[in-house]
């Protein structure tokens, strides 16, 4: 396993998906999370200290993992560099992002919109992710 490459690519998918967040969540698609019912914290109330820390520490561990988990399966996975990346990204799409929030609507209150835009932004966002650790990660 080539650490270098482990941490380094963990380190840009993270950084690409503050990115990300901060064009989506908090940018272009901000009015989402105005469609009634209304089940997030105030902004300000997600802002908080502890929020941040224990935000950013959530989302590099499962950047971690996301990169791990793909350096662990790097020889089961198809085709070579990003486009491994893109299949593998799309099947940890299928699995986690998809299955969870197309399930939603049936043991919660949520906004429909918001699940549909849910499905559509992460799917995007774990090709872009798959391919970026596509791009960096190669076996020692």
């Amino acid at each position: 396993m080539n650490i270098k490459r482990l941490l380094l690519a963990t380190l840009a998918i993270w950084l690409f998906g503050i990115a990300y967040l901060m064009l989506t969540c908090a940018g272009f698609f901000s009015w989402i999370y105005t469609i009634p019912p209304i089940i997030w914290k105030a902004p300000a109330d997600m802002m908080t200290a502890g929020n941040m820390i224990g935000s950013n520490l959530m989302g590099l561990t499962a950047t971690f993992l996301f990169v791990l988990v793909y350096a662990l399966l790097y020889k089961a996975l198809s085709n070579k560099g990003f486009k491994k990346g893109l299949y593998y990204g799309f099947l940890v799409f299928l699995i986690g992002p998809f299955s969870g929030f197309a399930s939603m609507p049936f043991y919660m209150t949520i906004a429909n919109v918001y699940v549909i835009y849910a499905i559509i932004s992460f799917f995007v966002k774990y090709l872009i992710m798959g391919a970026i650790v596509g791009a960096i990660y190669k076996r020692d």
